[in-house]
């Protein structure tokens, strides 16, 4: 959700976005992921589409992604063709509420297409978010469709979150908080009901986390933040260990990732009207992992890592410093969600 920007807000934006530009732009060696060509890299070419805040690749249609906007939107779930960046379906729900901040987007075992309203930028005011679930379409086209509602809240207590995951074997539903300090992975009954609420208990710690993905066999689980992306084995319903780095791009306002239907290549998406889906193969995304951090929980994931994909080195930390402190500031006068 976008709500007006006082001007103070704005300048500490530019200002934040700047020094990070500059940054990065001194940063040695390919600090940046770089788009393979034989990749299925593409640019969501909908104007209507302008803060696209999750993926899924869908498993009928070659070739095609689900995507929805953040908010302030309706009901609605696009489908874009890769080979063109353009939307062939535009699917209206019905059967649930209005919107509030939807930020993720999975596809379960069971065939259908499971939508994560569950972003809560408000410092966690939310005593309950929802989740909407309906079958993925057979045939492409605009179409109007009967979803199912669930309501959900957490063990703990409201969290702010933007990443839901349905496990492709189990179809046990997943979301994780999303946290500067320490986000949690929580997990869902093993069935979703109507007949109440669905309490998610949190498993295992996580780092920043803006949307993850599942792959299409269910031993991988990626997730990713605005600064690094990581992928962790994963066995027994936890992430194992501290993963491996992912060379994710850098996309700014980086909002969503999912593998294709394959499981050969990671897309990463972002936020912005036009905004560039980049193809990053599985083989050549993963990066040496870095040494546990003292004091990781066993088979957890470690705290959030600054650098990331971009490097060791005084000015990742100071740029990423500047955008963790600059960010936090705008979001108290702001009050809203993204």
């Amino acid at each position: 959700m976008r709500l007006p920007m006082p001007p103070a807000a704005a300048s500490a934006a530019v200002a934040v976005t700047a020094a990070l530009a500059a940054a990065l732009a001194v940063l040695p060696g390919p600090a940046l992921a770089a788009e393979t060509p034989t990749a299925s890299s593409f640019t969501l070419s909908d104007p209507r589409i302008k803060e696209s805040s999750g993926l899924a690749a869908s498993r009928i249609h070659p070739g095609v992604y689900w995507t929805h906007n953040d908010s302030d939107d309706g009901p609605y779930i696009y489908a874009v063709d890769s080979a063109t960046g353009r939307t062939v379906a535009r699917v209206t729900l019905t059967g649930i509420g209005k919107p509030r901040d939807v930020e993720a987007i999975s596809l379960g075992p069971d065939g259908q297409l499971y939508v994560g309203d569950i972003g809560d930028n408000r410092g966690g005011t939310w005593d309950h978010v929802w989740i909407y679930r309906f079958p993925e379409p057979k045939q492409l086209g605009d179409a109007t469709v009967k979803a199912t509602q669930f309501t959900v809240k957490y063990a703990e207590g409201a969290r702010n979150a933007e990443a839901l995951m349905v496990h492709p074997v189990t179809g046990r539903v997943y979301i994780a908080s999303k946290d500067e300090n320490k986000g949690g992975l929580y997990e869902g009954p093993a069935e979703l009901s109507t007949g109440g609420t669905n309490v998610f208990r949190r498993v295992a710690d996580v780092p920043w986390v803006t949307d993850g993905a599942f792959s299409p066999d269910g031993t991988r689980l990626t997730l990713r933040g605005y600064f690094t992306a990581r992928t962790y084995p994963w066995k027994d319903g936890l992430p194992v260990g501290e993963g491996e780095r992912v060379d994710a791009p850098w996309q700014g306002q980086a909002e969503s990732v999912t593998y294709t239907a394959d499981g050969s290549t990671l897309m990463f998406g972002a936020e912005g009207e036009g905004s560039r889906v980049i193809a990053v193969p599985v083989a050549a995304a993963a990066a040496p992992s870095a040494s546990p951090q003292p004091g990781s929980p066993s088979g957890a994931s470690p705290a959030t890592e600054p650098t990331g994909g971009f490097g060791k080195g005084a000015l990742v930390l100071a740029a990423g410093l500047i955008l963790v402190f600059g960010a936090k500031r705008l979001l108290r006068r702001r009050g809203g969600t993204s």
